[in-house]
């Protein structure tokens, strides 16, 4: 097969002005959603002044087109040949940062340049898409095999250690987006269950731990739940990967029996924590599994019984994972899972935001006309929380248009990168894809009281030029490799 070089269009023919469109789009509404959230009447101001919030964010704004402007002058080539260039510079500013910048409530994550801050773990994120993205497109890469699935995994981690040092867990675990990547291009959904299962046992571990199981104070009912969903998730993938039933039944047999047994015994004869023979059945249960991988020498149910075993060291170091964390980030994911009420503390933003939110109705109270917002009763509410602005002036209709044109992005951003006649484009387009799905989710999740208040702003909304720069870069960089996907042709 010959490859040659066909006559190349011009970049802006070729680019997908649909999703430019919906760029454009989304800028205009975020624009309007920050007069609304920082206009203060009895100041009055004019929207253009560049010592306003509004005014401010029409310079952010300018300079994203500018910046857009040069990233599509720009050969896509050299993004692929200064991608580990650019991933190791980030690297070190990052690990600079802590030592550069101001402490800001408590965070140390901008830097500080004239009258200006820049957050740099904004744009170590287009870094990092980049580095993965070229890692993963050798021709010799196989993400089934270990040692390449393990380096994927820590260009991922590394950045996010190193913001973490900063303090600012929210910025990090927006990297934890790039595994959906790795599920597009061949991670095994093993994987991905298994920390989907971490998620469910730290939140059901912790929400009912202090919680008496079936009337009996002796027993946990988080320990408990947790303990037979290793259970029940172990037995399951044992189902699903070995298709062999004789060891099922009887790992899911023995254990039920067992556990049932002692709970009627504890509940009827003498009470005692019944955790400590659930605790034994599965022990029980990764011993069966390490003898069955011996024994029948297939590597599956060694992988089962460690999945087990990571399962039951989760557990136990949740609760000195959560004591890790800043007392306000304790206290809030405490009052998400129901476990307090602190209305005038951390649960202070999420109970203004959801008033502000349903005091807009269908179709909300007008522009600038929020009572909750002009009030300032919203903290933060032109960058975290700027979505209940939306809600309160514009109303459902207008949640439901700014999440409709959200979803067209993230669809178009998929289709854009299915169409990539190369690995590093489709991977790095995905990872475009990735970042701004989990910024929507989690921020109006947070504003909904749906998810952890971590701080992330929402793309396009929120006011700061760090946000919508690293916003602009990731998206255009994506927009300019794919205006040259018609660069190369392939003749028989």
């Amino acid at each position: 097969m010959a490859v040659r070089k066909d006559k190349e269009r011009g970049v802006m023919v070729s680019l997908d002005w649909v999703t430019i469109v919906i760029y454009i789009a989304l800028l205009g509404l975020g624009w309007m959603s920050v007069c609304g959230a920082s206009y203060d009447f009895d100041q009055g101001g004019n929207f253009f002044d560049f010592s306003t919030r509004s005014g401010m964010q029409i310079v952010w704004i300018g300079t994203s087109f500018l910046l857009a402007m040069v990233i599509l002058s720009i050969d896509e080539r050299l993004y692929d040949m200064f991608s580990y260039l650019l991933y190791i510079a980030f690297l070190l500013l990052l690990l600079a940062t802590p030592f550069l910048a101001h402490n800001i409530k408590g965070s140390m994550s901008w830097i500080k340049i004239g009258s200006f801050s820049i957050q740099p773990a904004e744009f170590a994120k287009f870094a990092t898409a980049l580095c993965v993205a070229k890692y993963m497109s050798r021709t010799d890469f196989n993400i089934q095999r270990w040692w390449d699935f393990l380096v994927a995994c820590l260009l991922i981690v590394m950045p996010m250690g190193l913001i973490v040092l900063q303090r600012e867990t929210g910025s990090a675990l927006v990297y934890s987006a790039f595994f959906l990547m790795l599920y597009r291009e061949g991670m095994p959904g093993s994987i991905l269950f298994a920390g989907l299962s971490a998620v469910v046992y730290f939140v059901v571990g912790v929400r009912f731990d202090a919680d008496p199981f079936w009337g009996i104070s002796a027993i946990s009912l988080g320990r408990a739940l947790v303990f037979l969903l290793v259970l029940l998730f172990t037995v399951g993938m044992m189902r699903v990967y070995t298709k062999a039933w004789a060891p099922v039944l009887k790992v899911f047999g023995y254990g039920m029996t067992m556990t049932l047994a002692a709970l009627l015994f504890s509940k009827y004869v003498i009470p005692f924590d019944v955790t400590w023979v659930q605790l034994g059945v599965c022990i029980g249960m990764i011993v069966y599994l390490f003898v069955l991988a011996m024994r029948e020498r297939y590597a599956r149910y060694a992988y089962i019984s460690l999945f087990a075993v990571g399962s039951l060291a989760l557990y136990f170091s949740s609760d000195m994972m959560l004591d890790r964390l800043a007392e306000h980030q304790q206290t809030r994911i405490r009052v998400l899972l129901g476990m307090e009420d602190d209305p005038r503390g951390a649960g202070y933003n999420v109970i203004q935001a959801k008033i502000a939110i349903g005091s807009g109705g269908l179709k909300g109270k007008g522009f600038l006309n929020g009572t909750q917002t002009k009030l300032k009763y919203v903290p933060e509410q032109d960058t975290d929380f700027i979505f209940c602005t939306v809600g309160e002036e514009e109303g459902f209709l207008g949640c439901a248009i700014v999440l409709t044109l959200f979803l067209l992005l993230i669809l178009r951003l998929i289709h854009l990168a299915e169409r990539q006649p190369f690995a590093f484009g489709r991977i790095y387009g995905y990872c475009v894809m990735s970042v701004f799905l989990f910024h929507v989710f989690i921020n109006v999740g947070m504003v909904l009281g749906l998810t952890p208040v971590i701080g992330i702003p929402l793309p396009f909304f929120s006011y700061g030029g760090s946000s919508l720069w690293g916003f602009t870069i990731l998206l255009f960089i994506f927009l300019r490799m794919d205006a040259s996907r018609n660069r190369f042709v392939h003749n028989k």
